[in-house]
């Protein structure tokens, strides 16, 4: 595959967004260190709440992994319509949506006022921003023109920087710039789908044809949803997933006949070193159980010193296998027409 071809197939410029990660994840922290919030959290918070859906909601998974062994506040993750029944006023909600037009999270928002809780709101405009004028809620506008799932490094950077306020999480300059510097070294090795030794490239190519099966640690859940999400929304392809050390007591039952159906399975196993030490063992037995019936075992494990340069690491990761997985199955990975005839389809009704 030649870059030239690449392009042909990416009239939109996936690449060039994929590329840019670093370089967003860079700027974005510095645009969020700017955000002005003269009045947000407006009194101490009990519990936070992440409101959003897709590439907008990941964010909350990554507070929560980062955070996970320190945080003495509860923190939830919100894809859907409606607030746990322990949101009030002393909780703290984070309305995220990259166009500001999501329909679940306008509405979560809606219901967060209604609590009076302090919402605080990231998006690049839209139905969200007049809502946040109206109601004199505080924003984080993040730059517009991107896909929202290639708009991860900016919503990322947003909610982990405001959460800095609520102690929360924390990060040096040096923490932050190694995360840049992991992916940025990442980059320069995949971006050639013409080098022979590019991994992405690679693996790519095993999950052609093939359906992907994510399984990692429950600390690495962010990296396990955002894979599924890439190869969904780029690739055109189902992918499934489970974490350790769950799965091992239900799911991996599913491959107890060892049907010839398993040959199509290609697995890949996100690895981390600070994942427990019994769950790392699970992960090598599971291995060996299942590897000689599946297609295909892989096995990503995170890069540099840092949680955040880690995570980071395997999240970009599938962004590259999953757009050279698109350009050999021929699609383009930009459009998502699906998503866009339902949402038309619901905006109907």
């Amino acid at each position: 595959m030649t870059l030239q071809e690449l392009k042909r197939q990416d009239p939109e410029g996936m690449y060039e967004a994929v590329l840019a990660f670093p370089k967003q994840l860079t700027d974005g922290r510095h645009r969020a260190r700017r955000v002005q919030l003269s009045q947000w959290p407006q009194r101490e918070c009990t519990g936070v709440v992440v409101a959003g859906m897709g590439g907008s909601a990941i964010g909350g998974d990554l507070l929560k992994a980062l955070s996970s062994d320190h945080s003495r506040l509860p923190i939830a993750t919100v894809r859907s319509y409606t607030l746990p029944a322990w949101v009030d006023a002393s909780t703290a909600v984070i309305a995220s949506s990259y166009s500001g037009n999501t329909e679940e999270t306008l509405t979560t928002m809606d219901e967060a006022l209604a609590r009076g809780a302090q919402v605080l709101a990231i998006t690049t405009g839209g139905r969200m921003a007049q809502k946040a004028q109206d109601h004199r809620v505080e924003m984080a506008l993040l730059p517009a023109g991107l896909q929202p799932r290639a708009a991860l490094p900016y919503s990322l950077s947003a909610l982990l920087t405001v959460c800095e306020r609520l102690n929360l999480v924390s990060f040096t300059d040096q923490q932050w710039q190694e995360a840049a510097e992991v992916t940025q070294a990442q980059a320069e090795r995949l971006r050639d789908p013409s080098a022979p030794d590019n991994p992405a490239i690679a693996m790519a190519r095993t999950l052609q044809g093939r359906f992907p099966v994510v399984y990692s640690s429950e600390q690495l859940e962010p990296a396990n949803v955002r894979w599924r999400n890439q190869i969904h929304e780029n690739a055109k392809t189902l992918a499934v997933g489970n974490l350790l050390p769950e799965m091992n007591h239900n799911e991996i039952m599913g491959w107890a006949r060892f049907g010839s159906e398993l040959g199509q399975l290609a697995v890949i196993a996100l690895r981390d070193r600070e994942d427990h030490p019994r769950t790392q063992r699970r992960l090598e037995v599971t291995r060996s159980l299942l590897k000689p019936h599946a297609a295909c075992w892989h096995e990503v494990h995170s890069q540099g010193r840092g949680r955040l340069a880690r995570l980071l690491s395997l999240m970009y990761f599938s962004d590259w296998v999953s757009l050279y997985l698109a350009i050999l199955l021929k699609v383009d990975p930009s459009p998502v027409g699906l998503i866009s005839r339902l949402k038309a389809a619901l905006a109907e009704s």
